[in-house]
């Protein structure tokens, strides 16, 4: 069976750009959560977000690409600049369709589409862009970030929110499996406009309140939603031995996933959270015991911040293994957070430290061994990551400092 590495991050987040940057900021336990920017949401419910800070796509990408993409997609664009850079990687020099791109959505280019819409509600058809037909598709990012870079081998899109970053990762440790040499994956995601804001409100799950250390709490018994956020994170994946031969740095090995679905309300079966966990552990040959952090979903929604807490002491023991989740600095990122999640582990496993849950004081109730505070000091080799989608979807993937 080939190995699938991780040779290259590229890291678009409400608090830093870049991999440094944002590691630097993430350790310090510094926050991109604030007021709402993009838009007046002094009317919304809710009110705060995670913005990408100090992002100016004109720096970074050619005029023709910021006229026909979304915020978003350049977002995306860049972050997979970054990583291919990181990665040691010239697209210009490798054969094309040794490489591809798969990438997970959510929602598509929404602030685009809206502006589209009300062009085409206010004006008329004529006023409508041309590249409304694309810009706000789901596939988006990864047909632009293919296009950009050459990239015709194996691609895809996985339409999903929180767990799609996850089963993108997952998807291109296939085709590596397969024989793909290089494939650029995870997510970066964001609808922080009007239309998406209501959207993500509809689903019930957002904070209300305006205080921005208080307003998103996992695990804590003054959990009450979450806040959204935009951004997230892109990887290069290639098989090991690959990666060895052209003298390429590794961050680590995916090693193993699964995904579950919750069974339907009211039927009386057990959520499948706790058997997706058991299922990447099978699958990457390795023991409870062997796991040394948890990157976890954090719902911040007391019935949810429980079952993840009680998956957890059903596989590893009640607080017997420490649990982080550093999204609370920068929101729940949609489709962008799980493979955030990921980056953020691996740089954990590098440097041998876990980052903090920042503003949370763990309800003993949960009895989990969460890393508030400040970062902690680790010898750390294996690390779970957990997420979950709206409506019962369930994945984990477990990352090794180093291929078995």
């Amino acid at each position: 069976m080939k190995n699938t590495v991780v040779t290259g991050i590229g890291i678009t987040a409400p608090n830093g750009l870049g991999v440094e940057a944002y590691w630097d900021a993430t350790l310090a336990g510094k926050s991109g959560i604030e007021d709402i920017k993009r838009f007046d949401a002094g009317g919304y419910p809710a009110g705060l977000a995670g913005e990408v800070p100090d992002f100016r796509a004109e720096e970074h990408l050619p005029g023709r690409l910021i006229a026909q993409t979304d915020h978003m997609t350049r977002l995306a664009l860049v972050a997979a600049d970054w990583a291919l850079q990181d990665a040691g990687v010239d697209p210009a020099a490798w054969d094309p369709f040794d490489m591809g791109v798969v990438t997970a959505a959510s929602a598509g280019g929404f602030e685009f589409g809206q502006r589209e819409l009300q062009n085409l509600w206010s004006k008329g058809g004529s006023y409508v862009s041309a590249y409304q037909s694309f810009a706000w598709f789901y596939a988006v990012n990864t047909g632009q970030i293919s296009i950009r870079n050459g990239m015709r081998g194996p691609s895809g899109v996985i339409v999903s929110d929180q767990a799609g970053g996850l089963d993108a990762l997952a998807q291109a440790r296939r085709q590596i499996r397969k024989g793909s040499r290089l494939i650029v994956s995870g997510g970066v995601d964001g609808s922080i406009c009007p239309w998406g804001h209501v959207a993500q409100w509809a689903g019930g799950r957002l904070s209300t309140s305006r205080d921005a250390e208080r307003a998103y709490l996992p695990f804590d018994a003054a959990a009450a939603g979450h806040v959204p956020g935009e951004g997230g994170a892109l990887l290069v994946l290639e098989e090991a031995g690959a990666a060895q031969e052209r003298g390429a740095a590794v961050y680590g090995a995916v090693r193993g996933y699964a995904a579950t679905f919750d069974p339907r309300p009211g039927s009386g079966r057990p959520p499948g959270l706790r058997r997706a966990v058991e299922l990447a552990l099978a699958d990457a040959g390795l023991a409870a015991g062997e796991v040394d952090v948890v990157f976890a979903d954090a719902a911040a929604v007391p019935a949810l911040d429980r079952v993840e807490a009680q998956a957890l002491a059903a596989v590893f023991g009640p607080g017997e293994v420490a649990v982080t989740a550093p999204k609370t600095m920068v929101g729940r990122l949609l489709s962008g957070a799980a493979s955030l999640d990921v980056a953020t582990a691996l740089l954990a496993l590098r440097d041998g430290i876990i980052p903090p849950t920042v503003n949370v004081t763990a309800d003993p109730a949960h009895r989990l061994d969460l890393v508030t505070g400040r970062a902690r000091t680790a010898r750390l080799e294996n690390a779970l990551v957990l997420a979950r989608g709206y409506g019962g979807f369930n994945s984990a993937l477990v990352v090794s400092r180093s291929a078995p």
